[in-house]
């Protein structure tokens, strides 16, 4: 339990440092560049994850044996895609059919992504103690 309490932890904290990559990104794309903000959305949320990869397969989640990092990197990218999806839904029904402003929703976003992050990564990716119990 303490080492999933530690692992939540360090997973908070990239997430974190992902989330000021996909934010600030988003924000300037939609304000400096005018682009749509369910465009920028998607383009910051893409940069974030070559970012969170590299930090999660780092400091978050243990590598898999067995697992060849192409097959972990193709894991990882569907899974964010997954996340993406429902970061866009997300984006789209808040600002579109809520008329919410698109930071409030990008927040609220995230949340719910990162949840969706976490644990399928744990039960995908991480080569913890546990991993045995899964299969890729």
């Amino acid at each position: 339990m303490r080492e999933l309490i530690a692992q939540i932890a360090r997973f908070g904290v990239v997430g974190v440092a992902a989330f000021v990559v996909d934010y600030g990104l988003m924000v300037a794309l939609t304000e400096l560049a005018g682009m749509d903000p369910v465009v920028s959305a998607t383009i910051s949320f893409t940069v974030s994850v070559v970012f969170n990869y590299v930090a999660s397969m780092r400091y978050v989640f243990r590598h898999r044996q067995g697992m060849s990092r192409r097959r972990e990197f193709a894991i990882f990218v569907a899974l964010s895609v997954a996340g993406l999806g429902i970061n866009d839904v997300l984006m789209w029904g808040g600002t579109t059919l809520a008329g919410i402003d698109y930071r409030i929703v990008k927040i609220g976003a995230t949340a719910v992504v990162m949840v969706w992050n976490f644990v399928t990564r744990k039960v995908m990716l991480d080569g913890g103690s546990s991993a045995g119990n899964h299969t890729v």
